[in-house]
């Protein structure tokens, strides 16, 4: 049956009569339309944290809506469940004072962080920093500063350029983030993004020393550090923010997803207390954005009982205890002559990078990977030369061999196409 709805990074001539329609779910399963249970190996859009069907959830969701469903915080404006959300992420940011920013997701996070960049430059008095700097392979959205800093190529072609005043190195390099920085001049560049380990991009843990290199380059210079952490967040590194597990102390942080579990849209901006301080005692600072449904108190609700879940379940270092089994699970996959390297290792994320040639004899393979392991019952995201894993935080050993065991069936049969 033809469709309607227009799918986001879908080749709408295929998906128009081909949709797969996702029911319900339940812990670390969903159901298709049709009855049929699938092990979601990537939590939703790297998200569920908490797992699906929680009913904690809900019904604070539930019980908000019949109070005070929507209203924005505009001005003066204000409601509980976004003053009790602001407060308890500045309680467990890592760094002092800290003030948050709420959005509707993570690339509005981005696109508010990079203002609140600017705009901190502006006035501190150095109007020029405009600059920003982003890594190759890094994802920050699909909001217009996100698309304009894509340090995948692909999704920043085809818009004309969107953020003229930006560039980007190499993801592995603090030497490169040096040089740049001093190609255009330090005096112009109001931030660096960097992505605690690299999600869509390829799930790309950061090399060692990597992290605080730059940190140290940013400081050098005046270089405001956003840490971009809408996937790494919530207990999927095993920690908050992602960041912790370096010692970092950003000046800004962006979160999203995990913050919620998926269960409704909400992001926002972490600010360092520092970076906060001119527009919070200095009458007529003003930061003039924001969203409609910016501290949306249904959002919020939500959000406050999820971090309710991952504390009480112990879900929020999950992300760090299980990845050394989801290694194990994992690493004999490397063995497959369609492999050509197993990423992972830094939490709950993994992915598989198929080898060059199968993806020079079969453009498809990726696409063909994922289909054949949803056909066995797993789903997998794929990404431009790999498949990611990812499941919900509530995931067992068994479930990781069980992911792992489709992964092997599934490149088998692959391999057949392939030859």
């Amino acid at each position: 049956m033809d469709t309607a709805l227009w799918h986001p990074f879908a080749d709408m001539a295929t998906v128009r009569s081909g949709e797969f329609v996702i029911d319900r779910g339940e812990d670390v399963w969903v159901y298709d339309s049709d009855g049929n249970r699938y092990l979601d190996a990537t939590a939703g859009l790297w998200y569920a944290n908490a797992g699906h069907g929680r009913r904690e959830i809900a019904d604070a969701a539930a019980a908000q809506l019949h109070r005070l469903a929507g209203y924005s915080i505009f001005g003066d404006f204000a409601n509980e469940p976004a003053r009790e959300l602001a407060a308890r992420l500045s309680a467990l940011a890592p760094m002092p004072d800290a003030k948050v920013f709420l959005t509707t997701g993570g690339g509005e996070a981005i696109d508010s962080a990079v203002k609140i960049a600017r705009r901190y430059h502006v006035v501190q008095g150095e109007p020029g920093r405009v600059h920003v700097i982003s890594r190759s392979s890094s994802y920050h959205g699909t909001n217009g500063i996100g698309t304009g800093v894509a340090g995948i190529e692909a999704n920043r072609t085809g818009f004309g350029e969107l953020l003229p005043s930006s560039s980007r190195v190499p993801f592995d390099s603090v030497e490169a983030l040096r040089q740049e920085i001093l190609r255009v001049g330090p005096e112009t560049v109001a931030a660096f993004l960097v992505e605690p380990v690299i999600g869509a991009g390829g799930v790309l843990p950061p090399p060692e020393g990597y992290l605080t290199g730059v940190a140290q380059v940013c400081r050098e210079f005046g270089v405001l550090l956003i840490a971009d952490a809408v996937i790494c967040g919530f207990g999927r590194l095993g920690t908050w923010f992602g960041v912790e597990r370096w010692g970092l102390e950003p000046d800004l942080i962006t979160f999203a997803k995990g913050v919620t579990s998926g269960y409704l849209p909400l992001g926002g901006v972490v600010a360092h207390g520092r970076v906060a301080e001119p527009f919070w005692t200095r009458p007529g600072t003003y930061l003039r954005h924001g969203a409609t449904y910016a501290g949306h108190p249904t959002c919020c609700a939500a959000a406050l009982a999820n971090l309710d879940l991952l504390e009480r379940d112990g879900l929020l270092e999950r992300g760090r205890e299980l990845e050394g089994e989801l290694t194990g699970a994992l690493a004999p996959l490397v063995e497959h002559p369609l492999v050509a390297e197993v990423r992972s290792g830094t939490g709950l994320l993994a992915a598989v990078e198929l080898a060059p040639e199968v993806l020079r004899r079969l453009p498809s393979a990726v696409g063909d990977l994922q289909l054949l392991a949803r056909q066995r019952g797993v789903l997998l995201r794929p990404l431009a030369t790999a498949l990611a894993v990812s499941p919900p935080l509530t995931v067992h050993i068994e479930q990781l061999r069980e992911i792992a065991a489709v992964f092997a069936a599934s490149l088998d049969e692959l391999a057949l196409k392939v030859s």
